[in-house]
């Protein structure tokens, strides 16, 4: 399979000295071989790529899946007559279910709010440290230059004052 996909592939220049029916001739080619290995690749195949993308869905967002399966069941549910009976009957008893569901969505957000709250903290605490850290550390720096500064210059001073008392004599 990696064998045709490295015959397939022409540089740009290469296109650009064909004429636009060898062009299309060349495009309508790659075509095919794409379809000859969609072909190639049986049902079995396709089939086991969606189970195993359905099944990493489902271990990523649990929450998300158990609600969709309730949802399509009752669905399901509300199309057959009995499940439409069971519906009037039991409104009270959906009430109740609708009610727990939305206050356990709202415990969800409330932990995810708290959550986000302690790392939102933590995450000015270290950045008011690291404030302070370089605020220190650029003022020692500047200390350590005016410091230098006034070493060069005393040295340069005395050197200027030795030569000319040099040039003087």
């Amino acid at each position: 399979m990696a064998d045709n996909a490295t015959t397939n592939v022409t540089p740009i220049s290469a296109d650009s000295q064909l004429s636009d029916e060898q062009k299309r001739e060349r495009l309508r080619k790659r075509i095919e071989a794409g379809e000859k290995r969609n072909e190639e690749r049986s049902f079995a195949d396709q089939a086991k790529d969606v189970a195993d993308s359905a099944v990493d869905f489902a271990k990523k967002h649990p929450v998300a899946t158990v609600a969709g399966a309730v949802v399509v069941g009752l669905a399901i549910g509300a199309m057959t007559r009995r499940g439409r009976e069971l519906g009037r009957r039991g409104g009270s008893l959906a009430s109740y279910a609708a009610d727990a569901a939305l206050a356990y969505g709202l415990s969800i957000i409330d932990e995810v709010g708290d959550k986000f709250e302690d790392y939102s903290d933590a995450a000015g605490t270290q950045a008011r440290r690291l404030k302070r850290d370089t605020a220190y550390r650029a003022d020692s720096l500047g200390d350590a230059l005016r410091s230098g500064g006034r070493k060069a210059s005393r040295k340069s001073s005395r050197t200027v004052r030795d030569l000319k008392a040099r040039v003087g004599r």
